[in-house]
């Protein structure tokens, strides 16, 4: 599959696996919006990518060169087609869940049986001080 920008090898191997064909995403370069002035209101470097298959859609516009636009916006694209099609297990969904489960406070039971430890620690070291 040769898509029209070279792509990291992560998401070249990413859209093989997935089988996206390159066919299939339609291109348009629109002018871009918000501030920038004359660049942004003369220029077409805003990249829009829709996939027909999924009709997944998503729009660039976050460098000031159209090359480098299409590139995140073909990685974006690609990136947002795995999440539809595996679910839970894409590696955006993981991140989600690792980072969910870091921040989530301890049970009771889990706290208790940890601060025990560290009691028994301290104990330990209790017994090691010099007698006076």
């Amino acid at each position: 599959m040769d898509f029209p920008v070279e792509l990291p090898d992560k998401f070249q191997a990413l859209a093989e696996e997935l089988k996206i064909d390159p066919e299939d995403i339609s291109e348009a370069f629109t002018r871009g919006t918000g501030s920038g002035g004359q660049k942004i209101n003369k220029t077409s470097i805003c990249v829009e990518l829709t996939h027909v298959p999924t009709g997944i859609t998503v729009r660039v516009q976050k460098h000031r060169q159209q090359s480098a636009n299409r590139i995140s916006a073909y990685k974006l694209l690609i990136s947002k087609i795995e999440t539809k099609v595996k679910g839970k297990k894409s590696e955006k969904a993981k991140k989600l869940f690792k980072l969910r489960k870091q921040k989530k406070r301890r049970s009771k039971r889990a706290k208790q049986k940890m601060l025990d430890g560290k009691h028994r620690q301290s104990d330990i070291k209790e017994t090691r001080k010099k007698i006076v």
